[in-house]
C-alpha cells in the first residue's frame, strides 16, 4: 500500500484532494499534514474521518522535526500548505515567506532525507506576473515575474524546488494552476465571498473597475490533473492547469447574481488593490499533450452545482466565517 503525504490537506484544494485521492487510489494511504490555520478546517473531511486508510497529523510545514516525523514511509508528496491570498500578503508578507519559502525548504529536505520517489510542489498561475488583453496564454516556458508578495513567495518556492531537482535530483514536479472554485472554499475568496454575501443582500466588493481577467478551473479538475501530475509527470518539469474559461471579475460576479436570483445593485466598487494583475490565463496543451488530461467541467456545469453547495451548506459558511475572519474583512473592505 502506498502512502501519500499531502501538505494543507485541510484546506480547500487540499480536503477535495484527500477525498478524490481515497476514492481513487484504493490501495493508498493518505497523511494529511495540516498547520489548521484560519483556512484550514477538520470540517471539510468528516465524511472521509473515519476512513482507516487516512490519518491527520497536527504540523507546520515550517517544523522540521514535525514535517520528517510524518513523512516517514510516504513514497509520494503533493504540498499544497501554504498562506495563498493576495490581500493578506499585501498586509503582511512575514507568513508567506514563512510558509511559502521556509516551508517548502523544511519538506525538501525531508523530501530527501526520506528518499521519496514523487514531490509534487503545487504552485500558481501568479508567479508569471499579468497578460496584456491581447497577449497569448501562459506557456511553461513564460518567466517568472511575480507582483505580489504571495506570487513571489510562490515563485521563490518554485526555484528552490527546481535548485533540488538539479542539485541533489530530487524527484519533483511543478504544476501550476488558474483559479479555482468549488465546495469548502474559504469565504476570503471571490466565489464563496459573494455568494455568502448575496445570501445575505449584503454589498459585493469589486476592485477598482472589475475589468481584471482570471481563468476559472473547477476544483475537482484540478485535483485530477495533480494525480495525473503525480503518477506520471516528468522530474523537474511544470505543467501548467486551468480551466479555460476567461472572464473578468465584473462578468463572474453578474453570472453568480443571476444564478441566485439576486440584483446588481449589490455590486459595491471599492478602491482596487495594489500592484492587481490585470490578466492571467493559462495554456494548457503540454499536460493535455503528455497525460490527456483536461478540464471535466465548464464553468457553465459547474457554477450551479458550486452555488448549490453553499446554499446547502451555510453552517459549513458560518463555522469558518467568524472571528478573525470577520475583522479581516472589516479590515479589508470597511473603509475602500
Amino acid at each position: 500500500m502506498r502512502r501519500v503525504m499531502v501538505t494543507g490537506g485541510a484546506g480547500f484544494i487540499g480536503s477535495n484532494l484527500v477525498r478524490l485521492l481515497l476514492h481513487e487510489r484504493p490501495d493508498w494511504e493518505i497523511v494529511n499534514f495540516d498547520a489548521l490555520t484560519y483556512a484550514g478546517n477538520l470540517a471539510s473531511l468528516t465524511d472521509v474521518a473515519d476512513n482507516p486508510r487516512y490519518h491527520f497529523i497536527l504540523g507546520n510545514v515550517a517544523d522540521s522535526k514535525a514535517v520528517t516525523a510524518a513523512m516517514e514511509g510516504c513514497w509520494g508528496v503533493l504540498h499544497l500548505a501554504a498562506e495563498t491570498h493576495v490581500d493578506r500578503s499585501i498586509l503582511d508578507p512575514g507568513p508567506f515567506l514563512r510558509t511559502n519559502v521556509v516551508g517548502t525548504q523544511v519538506m525538501l529536505d525531508a523530501a530527501r532525507f526520506h528518499k521519496v520517489e514523487r514531490f509534487v510542489q503545487v504552485s500558481t498561475d501568479e508567479v508569471y506576473g499579468s497578460l496584456k488583453a491581447n497577449d497569448p496564454a501562459f506557456t511553461e516556458t513564460n518567466p517568472l515575474k511575480p507582483n505580489s508578495p504571495y506570487a513571489a513567495s510562490k515563485a521563490s518556492a518554485d526555484l528552490l524546488v527546481r535548485a533540488y531537482v538539479k542539485t541533489y535530483e530530487l524527484p519533483a514536479v511543478i504544476p501550476r494552476c488558474s483559479n479555482n472554485y468549488g465546495p469548502f472554499q474559504f469565504p476570503e475568496k471571490l466565489i464563496p465571498l459573494l455568494i455568502n454575501n448575496a445570501l445575505q443582500d449584503k454589498p459585493i466588493p469589486v476592485y477598482g473597475d472589475g475589468m481584471q481577467v482570471r481563468d476559472w478551473i473547477y476544483v475537482e479538475d484540478h485535483c485530477r490533473a495533480l494525480l495525473e501530475v503525480l503518477e506520471r509527470g516528468r522530474t523537474g518539469e511544470l505543467y501548467n492547469i486551468g480551466g479555460r474559461s476567461e472572464m473578468t471579475n465584473l462578468e463572474l460576479v453578474k453570472r453568480v447574481l443571476r444564478e441566485l436570483g439576486k440584483p446588481e445593485s449589490l455590486i459595491s466598487f471599492v478602491k482596487d488593490r495594489p500592484g492587481h494583475d490585470r490578466r492571467y490565463a493559462m495554456d494548457t496543451a503540454k499536460i493535455e499533450r503528455e497525460m490527456g488530461w483536461k478540464s471535466a467541467h465548464s464553468f457553465a456545469e459547474a457554477l450551479p452545482k458550486t452555488v448549490n453547495w453553499y446554499i446547502n451548506n451555510t453552517e459549513w459558511v458560518k463555522s469558518v466565517a467568524s472571528g478573525e475572519y470577520l475583522a479581516y474583512y472589516q479590515r479589508q473592505y470597511g473603509d475602500r
